[in-house]
């Protein structure tokens, strides 16, 4: 009963009436054209559900009043959207049938049953019913009715929970997210995830070692008083200093590409625009292409171009403006990828490198690997991607 009593205070349960009652008001328009055929309504709907823009205007409406905790967040149980498929057309139609049906339940519970207890009170106190006449020989006008008049109101009640919890299920199961749908919030939720973690490895990494070594070699040269000693610090914190600048432009950068959904950020496609950056810097490409990348599935082409941005990038930091050879192709269902450049330079070593793990982590969120070392006498990224696990 305490439970009930809780339904009864939810102010979403009065929202979830109302979303209940606004199909009664199209139903009442009908009436003025033709109350003799009011079934018809049902088949009107068919073709205004068929509609894709319908499926957006249901959406919004179901996610204001049914479940208003869930709106505007991305993994909200109803969507908003247009349809996409026919699918999503015939599941709209579905909704708006089911939504007639609770509207004519819901109407006919929250105000008959008032009016009978109403009637129930009348014929207590011995007056005649009001609304419901025919049920005067069945009804002895007797004090004990007043009391019965309850039971209708707390019957009106439940069915105001129940109907607004089973129209809320019905529109999570025909106006949720399409297969579609959840895939693209998954993508670009995990994409957001990983580029988050990236973001907060470059700043530990790069930002807080360029800060730590600042500080450090600022108060050694204030403590020891030599001027050729500050010289020397003053020095390493410019060159640090320039250092911290270019990975936080670089961090930056992500940061203003992750705010693109995820169909306007680069993939493969674009790969010509990290090679002449790559050789605008000095560098010697060498690159070669092979297989349809235009069939690679969007996830992994997108962090395909992440993974060869990265890849460049620590060619650039560690070996400076030296020739690298860029291999990609696409055989069968996997893409192979590998980056290779003399080893003239600071090479990142072992497993060390915060651009290196981000390599292997982008590589093993779509389930390929990513390797990176020493391989005679050049620094290879060789990247393994399947492209079939997100077909």
């Amino acid at each position: 009963m305490h439970r009930f009593f809780r339904l009864l205070a939810r102010p979403v349960t009065y929202t979830r009436w109302l979303h209940l009652l606004i199909p009664m008001a199209f139903m009442a328009i009908w009436l003025f054209i033709d109350m003799d055929h009011i079934w018809a309504v049902g088949l009107l709907v068919v073709p205004i559900g068929l509609i894709p823009a319908v499926r957006l205007e249901e959406g919004v409406q179901a996610q204001l009043l049914l479940t208003p905790r869930e709106r505007g967040r991305p993994d909200a149980s109803i969507a908003v959207a247009p349809s996409a498929t026919w699918r999503d057309r015939w599941r709209t139609v579905l909704w708006l049938e089911a939504r007639l049906a609770l509207s004519a339940v819901t109407v006919a519970g929250t105000v008959w049953l008032p009016s009978l207890s109403v009637d129930l009170v009348v014929r207590g106190s011995g007056g005649a019913p009001l609304v419901f006449g025919w049920l005067a020989p069945w009804l002895p006008s007797q004090a004990w009715l007043i009391p019965l008049a309850l039971v209708p109101l707390v019957a009106m009640l439940l069915c105001l929970v129940l109907a607004g919890d089973l129209v809320t299920l019905l529109a999570r199961k025909l106006l949720g997210p399409s297969a579609t749908e959840r895939l693209t919030a998954l993508e670009e939720r995990t994409e957001l995830l990983l580029e988050r973690n990236r973001i907060a490895r470059e700043i530990h990494d790069s930002i807080g070692h360029a800060l730590t070594v600042a500080v450090v070699q600022a108060g050694a040269a204030r403590a020891a008083g030599d001027p050729a000693f500050t010289d020397r610090a003053l020095a390493a914190i410019e060159e640090t200093g320039r250092a911290a600048l270019e990975d936080l432009e670089r961090v930056l950068l992500v940061l203003r590409e992750t705010s693109l959904p995820a169909s306007q950020r680069p993939t493969l496609l674009e790969a010509d625009r990290l090679i002449e950056s790559a050789r605008g810097s000095g560098a010697e490409v060498d690159a070669e292409f092979s297989g349809p990348l235009e069939l690679i599935p969007g996830p992994v082409s997108r962090e395909g171009y992440r993974i060869l941005q990265e890849a460049l990038t620590n060619v650039l930091r560690h070996s400076g403006p030296v020739p690298v050879r860029i291999r990609m192709a696409v055989l069968g269902k996997r893409l192979e990828m590998d980056v290779t450049n003399p080893l003239t330079g600071a090479a990142p070593g072992g497993k060390g490198g915060s651009g290196l793990r981000g390599m292997r982590e982008r590589a093993a969120l779509l389930g390929g690997e990513a390797e990176t070392g020493a391989h005679e006498g050049e620094w290879r990224v060789r990247v393994r991607l399947p492209l079939d696990t997100l077909i």
